[in-house]
This record gives C-alpha cells, structure tokens and sequence, in this order.
C-alpha cells in the first residue's frame, strides 16, 4: 500500500515518550510538512521515570521526585528542538504529561478521563492519519497507548481516520500488513540530526537508538473490527507456576476490567486454549485483553502484553 500524502493531510502522531516522534516517524513527518499537510505531535508522557541515563548524565545515584521533574521538562523540551529539525512548529506539541511507565495503571484506573484527554485532541485536530504505536510493542507505555487511542476513536462520530502502527520495541516480523514509506537520503539524515536532540539519551543509549532510528519506516495499516462474533479464544497459555502473579485485563469503550487469574471469567475449550466470557452480547467496537504479571522486576517490557479480540 503506498501512502497518498498531501496538502489536505493532517497527521497526529502518538507518542507515548519524548524520542518515539523521531525514532519512528522522523521521515512520515518531513513527507508530510513537504506535502504541505499539518502535523501535531500528541505527548503522552514526559518520559521522566528514565532513572539510568539521568544517573549517568547528571552523575547523582538518588533520584527523587524533584529530579524526575526536571528530567521531564529537559526532555520534553528536547522535543520541541527534534521537531524544529524535522520541520514542525514546536506549538504543535500537545503535551499530556501523564506518569512514564504509568500508562497501563492510567488506563486501568483513569479510563473515563485519559479517554476524553486523547478524544479531545482529536476532535480539536480532526487528524486524517494517525500514527500511534503497535498493539504488540513491548513496552507496556506502548501497547497502552495503542489501546486507547483506538477506543478513544471508536467513541468519536465520523469517518475515522487512516492508522498506522509503528513499532519501536520488538521484532519487525511481529508486525504483519506493514507498509514501507519510501525515503531520501536526504530526509533520512535530518531524521538522524532531529534524533540527536534528544541528547539526555543518546549520551548513554545513542547506539541502541541510532540503531533503532537506522531502520527503514514500516508501519502496519489498522484496520476497525467489523461488527459481528468476537473471537474470545485467548492466545497464552501460561504456566501453573506463574498463575498467582498473573492478572488478566479486558478494555473495550466502555470500561476496562481486571481480575487476578484465578478469578478470571475464562475456561478451557477442548484444545487446552483460554476462553473468554467477560464480553457483553453484540458488543461492537474494539476489544482488547492484556495478560501481565505483578512481581518487582528491573525488566520493564511486557512478557504477553496486549491481544485485540
């Protein structure tokens, strides 16, 4: 599929940290503003629950709610500086400041309010393309992001936009019906200058996110489910042992529900899969299930992450 850009396109992209803007759409962007379409950048986080690379940059080992602060304002302003690079006014920047590594428990326990936050910005935008995360990435900021931009958008009324799911973390085989945008030397290189903004992180993680920005932008098209049965066969099968860690969560438009896993609405058909019976009879509009465990862990990325039913 290849990408009609032009002077009626307006682009918003997603993006749950400062970095994901040019690491993942620093060419979209460009093509759009060479079309002569509008982009607007929506912030979820400040990214500043980012410990290791501010220990190394400001050499301190406590870091506490002052510094993380501070550490959000220097980045957030370190994207209005990418996005000059890439040729967007920084007033394009829609900033929610929402807690980093907090958009899972945002959704879970601020639904009602971070779905009328993300609606908002599309109704004040009217974007005809979205560039939001994928459902697979494995940073649980990610896949959250995913979750409720769709369900923001299946409450608006009106034509949705086209959406593209972009993945930063993970491997790009996990992501199927991608499209390639096409490139220049020339906007490939100012992509890498406007990532080189964001120094609080490429000072300790520069060859990671070269590395990450470095790769061809693939996007996978989202397609909106179509009204009928939902397929509520659960893709995991977790192991007894981890089960009294394991919480399983279902999000759709009206509410998002969690029950640990041994109190969860599921049984075992005759293959041994999960199935699902938490879903309301002729539901209609996007329904999504997250498997994730509740241990202390120093690995922040989802091990099962998001499903859409």
């Amino acid at each position: 599929m290849a990408l009609s850009l032009n002077a009626r396109t307006r682009l918003l992209v997603v993006s749950p940290h400062p970095d994901d803007e040019s690491i993942a759409t620093g060419e979209l962007i460009q093509q759009v503003r060479e079309a002569g379409g509008e982009v607007r950048i929506l912030l979820l986080t400040n990214g500043d629950n980012n410990p290791w690379p501010q220990r190394w940059v400001e050499r301190r080992l406590r870091i506490g709610a002052a510094e993380r602060r501070r550490w959000g304002e220097r980045r957030r302003g370190e994207v209005g500086q990418a996005l000059g690079q890439l040729g967007v006014d920084p007033s394009a920047l829609q900033a929610l400041g929402w807690p980093d590594m907090g958009l899972t428990s945002k959704l879970c326990n601020d639904f009602v309010a971070a779905r009328q936050a993300v609606g908002a910005c599309l109704d004040a935008f009217r974007p005809s393309l979205v560039a939001l995360p994928a459902l697979g990435d494995h940073h649980p900021d990610h896949g959250a992001a995913h979750v409720l931009t769709r369900l923001a958008l299946a409450s608006r009324q009106g034509a949705p936009p086209e959406l593209l799911a972009y993945l930063v973390h993970g491997r790009e085989g996990e992501v199927t019906g991608r499209v390639k945008l096409d490139s220049s030397v020339g906007m490939h290189a100012n992509k890498l200058t406007a990532l080189a903004c964001h120094r609080s992180q490429m000072a300790l993680s520069g060859k990671r996110m070269r590395r990450l920005a470095d790769r061809p932008e693939r996007y996978q098209v989202v397609r909106e489910p179509h009204a009928g049965p939902l397929a509520t066969v659960l893709p995991w099968q977790p192991s007894a042992a981890l089960r009294p860690w394991l919480r399983l969560t279902v999000a759709d438009g009206e509410a998002v529900r969690t029950w640990p896993w041994s109190r969860a609405p599921v049984t075992r058909d005759g293959q041994g899969h999960y199935v699902l019976h938490a879903l309301a009879e002729g539901h209609v509009g996007p329904v999504f299930a997250k498997l994730h465990m509740y241990l202390p862990s120093p690995w922040i990325f989802d091990r099962w992450g998001w499903c859409e039913l």
